[in-house]
């Protein structure tokens, strides 16, 4: 089993964030995660600067890995496995952004769909068939929002997920993803995002902003 809050950022390339990431480590390991996916504002860690903070990941037994929130037209979305972000600007249209995922075998998810009053179901009938899961909870999906995406997610074979959208040390964890087999690598979690392998967990004690998760 692997429980990984797969959308957080750091204040060292998120400037809206007060979670360090040496803290984010620390706040995975005191949540019972057993990883984390750095998924800074349009922005993904290179590979010798994360490599130095899955060291320490590594000591606490955390897997830290690196993907991006790029913030596309239609809204927020999360993309995992992109060798880097070139082709996946601030402002790209999604329709663009899901043709970059797919020509590199990455992963892409809807980030807090309807969130900020977004039309997330005409973006759902353009472009739902590109996308891999909808974030079902986390810190900044609401009771509310939450019900809309059950409603989208009832009629297709898109995953699910849960993440904190975490921007400060309290929330980490609070959602998370949980996958039956265990995740080392960035290869291994978008096999598991693509094949909807992950369901949305709860951490006992945390922050419910969307609700309970049974």
């Amino acid at each position: 089993m692997a429980k990984f809050d797969h959308h957080v950022h750091t204040s060292r390339h998120s400037p809206d964030s007060g979670i360090t990431p040496n803290e984010l480590v620390e706040r995975a390991r005191e949540a019972g995660l057993d990883g984390v996916v750095i998924t800074e504002h349009d922005y993904q860690w290179e590979a010798e600067e994360l490599a130095e903070l899955a060291r320490l990941g590594e000591e606490r037994g955390v897997v830290v890995l690196s993907g991006a929130e790029v913030s596309a037209r239609e809204g927020h979305f999360l993309v995992y496995g992109l060798p880097d972000l070139k082709e996946a600007p601030a402002g790209v249209r999604l329709m663009d952004l899901i043709g970059v995922v797919k020509r590199h075998g990455a992963a892409i998810v809807a980030a807090h769909p309807f969130r900020w009053d977004q039309d997330f179901e005409a973006i759902f009938r353009a472009h739902g068939a590109g996308l891999d899961a909808l974030e079902l909870v986390s810190n900044n999906v609401t009771p509310e929002t939450r019900a809309k995406t059950e409603r989208l997610l009832a009629k297709s074979r898109l995953g699910r997920t849960g993440s904190s959208d975490g921007h400060e040390p309290g929330v980490v964890g609070c959602y998370f993803s949980e996958f039956a087999e265990e995740i080392k690598t960035i290869g291994e979690f978008v096999a598991a995002i693509r094949g909807g392998k992950g369901r949305p967990g709860h951490c006992a004690g945390a922050l419910e902003a969307s609700g309970p998760v049974a």
